[in-house]
């Protein structure tokens, strides 16, 4: 009964042509031992080749941990990926069209693993109208060699909907924590529980193989059969990875306060007040108390740190979309991890909760915004960073707050207690005319009734069936010259355009 092999035969067992699922988020979660033995076996052998890749959140570090151990010429032919920003050296392979690169919603991407472990032909949803997935506009394709659809639209009892439908996948490349003779896979010690069960099953229930990397191996499991994630009956083999290859997160070995098993106190935290916190202040005075909120990666992350600052955190209910709820949500490389989480679900339910409308909040980054209030953050010239979850976030919540500062580059913009002094501005635009790439649909938005808004460090901006209303500025601002001057398109001037609160700028 014993399933424990190492990674190098781990690796052997992936055919030419498979199809292989990889489980993780940034760094929770990733089988690095698995990824790397799969690269070591292609430079010496040539072989797995043209493998199709299919994963729901970005894996990697930007540099060469994660799915980056797949960036060989030949190993990969195809990938339908969630998130690209984490993987360049995949990204480059695509950029030159030597795979087909696809990109598809995250939650999309999990919901179809338990799909295809049903047997169900595919996953039919709205999530994805009208921004660069739906094939009306690109159908979630990234570059020339993505010749076959991945996505349909369909009429279902009067209403569009998307379909996209359901393939075989043959072999999982999956992350736990301990594992017992028998392969029954327990996480007691990983940030995130992620979408292994449903991985599992689908490879499982398509005749494929199951590997999973843990840090230890047991005779039998001592914790309770409830906290088993993914039992024997779907894995077919163990690896035993050595600690360098098992990091919690890319950013920390091992914090007790991601896995329960130690609660952090926030006094200790202390806030260096720069542009960033200043948008984080503005932000954190729309948050409602009791809310549940989603809080993107990057500038977002700025919000919890005003809403602790400020005290109101413990009134609110912070989430992000890999499954935590409640707690402080992790930043950088450990972003997807939670301190002091009150519960951590399945990704796939968590994107269950966030399409069906149970987020109240939502702020999210934005790298272009044209006077449609369309918002791109998935590709910028040749670069592709991809989407994540912020289709599925952007389109479901009730309010959406889009967050970053008002010109990319170096801008220099001097902080006071009488406001903001703009000295010189970013070289790049981020109001556009029109955006390169559709993320969010404004259009739509409008139409399912969500309220959306536009936060910088010097306007606040809301959109309307007319444009973007310009709503607010900060202390210090000519609005001439540090925002219409700046943007692309002409907004349109609130009556009253309100002067920002000046306690927002000065000291705590």
């Amino acid at each position: 009964m014993n399933k424990v092999i190492s990674a190098a035969e781990a690796a052997e067992l992936i055919k030419d042509g498979d199809t292989v699922a990889t489980g993780g988020f940034v760094g929770s979660g990733v089988p690095e031992a698995l990824l790397a033995a799969v690269q070591v076996r292609f430079l010496e052998q040539q072989a797995p080749r043209d493998l199709t890749l299919v994963y729901a959140a970005g894996q990697g570090d930007g540099k060469e941990r994660g799915l980056n151990h797949l960036g060989e010429e030949g190993l990969v032919k195809r990938i339908i990926g969630g998130h690209w920003g984490l993987v360049p050296k995949l990204g480059q392979l695509a950029f030159e069209n030597k795979l087909a690169a696809y990109n598809l919603p995250q939650g999309v991407i999990s919901h179809l693993y338990r799909d295809i472990a049903a047997g169900k032909p595919g996953c039919l949803t709205h999530v994805g109208l009208h921004t660069f997935v739906d094939p009306r506009v690109d159908g979630g394709k990234l570059n020339d060699a993505a010749q076959e659809d991945v996505v349909e639209l369909v009429n279902i009892g009067g209403q569009e909907s998307l379909f996209y439908p359901c393939f075989p996948i043959h072999i999982a490349l999956l992350r736990g924590t301990t594992a017992d003779a028998k392969g029954n896979i327990t996480m007691e010690r990983e940030a995130l529980t992620l979408e292994a069960l449903s991985i599992a099953q689908a490879v499982h229930n398509c005749g494929g193989k199951v590997i999973v990397q843990v840090e230890r191996v047991t005779a039998s499991q001592r914790l309770s059969p409830q906290l088993v994630k993914v039992p024997g009956i779907l894995v077919d083999a163990v690896v035993v990875a050595d600690a360098d290859e098992h990091m919690q997160t890319f950013a920390e070995q091992y914090n007790p306060a991601y896995s329960g098993e130690v609660q952090v106190s926030r006094e200790h935290l202390q806030f260096e007040k720069d542009i960033r916190l200043i948008m984080g202040r503005i932000a954190a005075q729309y948050l409602q108390l009791g809310s549940i909120v989603n809080l993107g990666i990057g500038m977002p992350e700025a919000v919890a740190m005003a809403a602790s600052e400020k005290g109101t955190i413990d009134q609110i209910t912070l989430t992000v979309e890999p499954g935590g709820i409640g707690g402080i949500p992790a930043s950088g490389l450990s972003f997807g991890a939670t301190a002091n989480a009150e519960s951590i679900i399945d990704q796939p339910a968590q994107f269950d909760f966030y399409d069906g409308g149970g987020l109240d909040q939502a702020f999210l980054g934005m790298a272009e915004v044209d006077r449609e209030g369309n918002v791109n953050v998935s590709r910028f010239g040749t670069r592709t960073a991809g989407s994540g979850g912020f289709i599925n976030i952007s389109q479901n919540a009730k309010e959406v707050y889009f967050m970053g500062t008002f010109t990319s580059g170096k801008q220099q913009v001097d902080i006071h207690d009488q406001g903001l002094t703009v000295h010189s501005n970013g070289k790049v635009r981020k109001f556009v005319e029109r955006v390169q790439h559709m993320t969010f649909n404004g259009r739509y938005a409008l139409s399912q009734g969500q309220r959306v808004s536009y936060i910088t460090e010097r306007a606040l901006f809301r959109l309307t069936e007319q444009g973007l209303l310009l709503e607010a500025v900060a202390p210090g601002i000519d609005i001439e010259q540090d925002i219409l001057q700046q943007m692309d398109f002409a907004p349109i001037l609130a009556d009253q355009i309100d002067v920002l609160n000046l306690g927002l700028f000065g000291d705590t």
